[in-house]
């Protein structure tokens, strides 16, 4: 069910949003496990192959990767994050260097670009990136002056590279994808958030315009009538005065759940402006409108609110009338409000309905 369209009180889950920085230590928390675990295949194919040397530097690497990642897991990031630099670029460097440049270990150097551009910025982004392209072309010339220390065995030197290429491109994908969906829900929350009322989680204004508006173009074309209800709370002024704004915000809260959950799909619901809500009940005709009305009326009578020890009895003047063929949604909120005036001249805690 759309929060927006029928007023359902947001759940918090703007609290929980992730910031561009820690989603990037969540994603390196998770390279890390990642990453330890190519290095416990790629120690299982050196040892297949008699490499010893790479071999054991992979079982190192998993050791640091093991630290690195309890170093993150307890937020102490510089010394995770220096530890993956340290792994990586020893790992590229003597494997390159020891078994040469078609292994494939120089193109773990291209993951840190990313992670750079994430991390880093200003000269210290300049600096990190120009040393990972220092590094990688003095390999890239290495290689082609000396050739590898240590050949590998054909086979063994395709099955590593083989690895070396899946690993970095499965990489690449995994933040590539990751950095998309982050992106994807930080715009869905900017999107709520315009769109929302943050106390109650209802709808705005101005978010209401906007749906209110097509519900009556719809309405219009298929021949249904649509009610407006616009309702206010009793004396809210008292209330402030009595409990603060603190007991003000319980009512407001409490009153836009009922009304929400009062609620049919179809049905628009927004906090109007400070004590008042407006309700669009589509394919309702006046009698309908009434009814809901005076229903929901009655409920709220009937659920005081607690406030610390203190117990507020909450009623609601209510205007009704139904939005008529020739006229906009400003012409039918007037003559809503002008009913909801007749509710409060009559005594409150009332619905009135105007044609």
């Amino acid at each position: 069910m759309n929060t927006t369209q029928t007023g359902r009180p947001a759940s918090g889950a703007a609290d929980r949003t992730r910031t561009a920085g820690s989603a990037f230590w969540i994603m390196t928390r998770r390279v890390t496990v990642m990453a330890g675990t190519v290095d416990v295949l790629l120690l299982l194919a050196f040892l297949a192959f008699d490499e010893p040397l790479v071999g054991w530097l992979n079982l190192l690497s998993i050791a640091i990767y093991v630290v690195a990642y309890r170093a993150l897991k307890q937020r102490r990031n510089r010394l995770g994050l220096a530890l993956i630099w340290v792994e990586v670029v020893t790992h590229a460097v003597v494997g390159t260097v020891w078994l040469g440049w078609h292994i494939g270990f120089h193109y773990y150097l291209l993951m840190f670009i990313p992670a750079i551009a994430v991390a880093a910025g200003g000269w210290q982004q300049a600096f990190l990136l120009g040393g990972v392209l220092t590094l990688y072309l003095s390999l890239d010339h290495w290689s082609v002056e000396h050739g590898p220390m240590h050949p590998m065995d054909p086979v063994g030197q395709e099955l590593v590279y083989a690895i070396n290429v899946v690993v970095v491109f499965v990489f690449a994908a995994y933040a590539a994808r990751y950095y998309y969906q982050l992106v994807a829900e930080s715009e869905r929350r900017l999107r709520q958030l315009a769109s929302t009322d943050p106390l109650t989680g209802l709808a705005n204004r101005r978010h209401m315009l906007l749906q209110a508006e097509d519900v009556l173009v719809q309405a219009r074309r298929i021949g249904v009538p649509t009610s407006v209800v616009l309702i206010d709370i009793d004396h809210f002024k008292q209330v402030n005065d009595t409990c603060g704004h603190e007991g003000g915000d319980a009512v407001l809260v409490h009153v836009a759940g009922l009304l929400a959950a009062n609620c049919r799909e179809a049905d628009l619901l927004a906090r109007w402006g400070g004590e008042e809500f407006l309700l669009v009940l589509a394919a309702s005709d006046a009698e309908a409108g009434h009814m809901r009305a005076e229903l929901v009326r009655r409920l709220v009578a009937e659920s005081p609110v607690t406030v610390g020890e203190v117990r507020l009895p909450v009623t609601l003047s209510v205007g009704v009338t139904v939005a008529q063929p020739h006229e906009g949604l400003d012409e039918a909120i007037a003559r809503a409000d002008r009913a909801l005036y007749a509710s409060k001249s009559a005594g409150r805690d009332r619905v009135s309905l105007l044609g």
